[in-house]
């Protein structure tokens, strides 16, 4: 009998939304083996450039996130909007004691963000976590301490590139890659030459990416290493206590550090007393560039947001940026007993209206990353919202209203192939104050989270429209 032909799928352009993109994207990975030896080469593109997360491969979605130009669009003025009117509040800050009180800073990190950093912006790099639907952008965390992904995100593109199902669609499909970790080394040499303009100038810094050891991140920090290394500049990982303090300059053994990329977290540097001591001595004293600084502290509090949306403190910001927080911002409060608003409307007991609308709210620490100590109210029971309520009004935290999280389908590389439903969302990522690509999470869980246990990374990719 005659060999069935194969349907021909002619090159196209993705309609203003990515469902033409994605069936077409779905339709090739159908076709013969494409499925198998997709997956097989993401599972060996990962093991082959370390893309894991401790023992975990960071990614097990057969498709990238496929973002049409016009969304893309869309989520970049956003995030330009949100960063300036972020801006103005950390000026605010520094001006204002009674307004910084609101952050519950603890008094050694208030004194770590009033010191003088050396470089012209707080957060050199810093990441929006969003949910981006096809008609508006949701933010819902700011992390402008030590934004992670940047390095995964340009490799686990990398290894897509080999894909059969990727190229069959390059071929039908204009796409452009987000390259990330270019813009986070580029980001770290501006600050260190804003740094160094007074103190070295026309110095090639040593680099000290710097966390604890064990961390499940660390292939990230060896890729920044492969990065720096590049460009002609000696780069080193080490642990915080490895690091001294002495002759007017920060030591590792007898190398001196210039320029710390710091992934260590203030909170947890102050936490461990000694171990952190000779960072923080030299950056207080201007002999290292630490980036991000510890100015960042202000913003990334969770806090930052509430300080954004509630209208006490909406003559702080211009009448675009009010706007731009009114869309973009969902309503956030820290949790305390009394009074407020929402939606304009007088609230009289906080602590009451949380309790009585639990499927529409999340609640946060103030302080946090990963994922930890975040109730989501609708997957909770009475019981369990009002423990971690209890838990809320003992140590600073936040209440934020919840939004719609969008769905996609993604092919997923299981021992027999499956489409799932997935959360998805985009968060970009923001070098200068400018949107560079961004970091891209699926989920079949609620809690959106790679550090939990609950999410996978699948690279970016704009889609060109016609």
């Amino acid at each position: 009998c005659a060999t069935p032909r194969r349907r021909r799928i002619p090159r196209t352009s993705p309609s203003a939304d990515n469902s033409d993109a994605v069936s077409l994207y779905h339709e090739l990975l159908s076709r013969g083996n494409t499925a198998a030896e997709s997956a097989a080469l993401l599972d060996a593109g990962q093991r082959a450039r370390r893309l894991v997360f401790g023992t975990r491969p960071l990614c097990v979605a057969l498709r990238p996130n496929l973002i049409p130009r016009s969304r893309y669009r869309r989520l970049r003025g956003a995030s330009h909007a949100i960063a300036g009117a972020l801006n103005t509040l950390e000026s605010a800050l520094l001006d204002d004691p009674a307004l910084r009180a609101e952050l519950d800073l603890e008094p050694e990190e208030e004194r770590l963000a009033l010191a003088e950093p050396g470089c012209a912006t707080s957060s050199p790099a810093a990441r929006l976590d969003s949910f981006a639907a096809a008609s508006d952008v949701h933010f819902m965390e700011y992390n402008a301490e030590s934004p992670a992904g940047m390095a995964y995100q340009d490799r686990l593109s990398d290894v897509f590139e080999t894909l059969p199902v990727l190229r069959d669609f390059r071929r039908r499909v204009r796409i452009r890659r987000l390259r990330v970790a270019e813009h986070q080394v580029s980001a770290l040499l501006a600050a260190f030459r804003e740094w160094g303009a007074t103190r070295s100038p026309g110095e090639t810094p040593t680099v000290a990416i710097v966390d604890w050891p064990g961390l499940p991140t660390v292939a990230e920090f060896e890729l920044f290493v492969a990065a720096f290394h590049d460009r002609g500049i000696e780069a080193v990982i080490c642990e915080p206590k490895a690091l001294e303090h002495r002759d007017h300059g920060l030591y590792l053994g007898d190398r001196r550090i210039h320029l710390v990329y710091r992934r260590v977290l203030a909170a947890e540097l102050l936490e461990r007393g000694d171990e952190g001591r000779a960072i923080i001595a030299a950056y207080l004293s201007g002999e290292v560039c630490v980036v991000n600084t510890f100015r960042a502290k202000l913003l990334h509090k969770k806090m930052s947001l509430a300080l954004l949306s509630d209208d006490r403190y909406a003559e702080l910001y211009t009448r675009a940026q009010r706007a731009a927080i009114a869309r973009h911002i969902p309503w956030t409060r820290k949790v305390q007993d009394g009074a407020t608003t929402r939606g304009g409307q007088r609230i009289p007991d906080l602590l009451r209206h949380i309790l009585e609308h639990r499927e529409g709210l999340v609640l946060k620490p103030n302080d946090d990353y990963g994922g930890r100590g975040v109730t989501l109210g609708w997957i909770s029971d009475d019981a369990t919202w009002e423990a971690a309520l209890r838990d809320a009004t003992r140590r600073s935290s936040v209440v934020q209203a919840a939004v719609p999280v969008p769905a996609e389908e993604f092919p997923v590389a299981m021992p027999a192939s499956a489409v799932m439903r997935l959360s998805i969302d985009t968060n970009p990522y923001l070098f200068q104050g400018q949107v560079r690509g961004a970091l891209t999470r699926v989920s079949s869980s609620a809690l959106m989270n790679v550090t939990a246990g609950a999410g996978s990374v699948v690279p970016s990719y704009v889609l060109e429209e016609a």
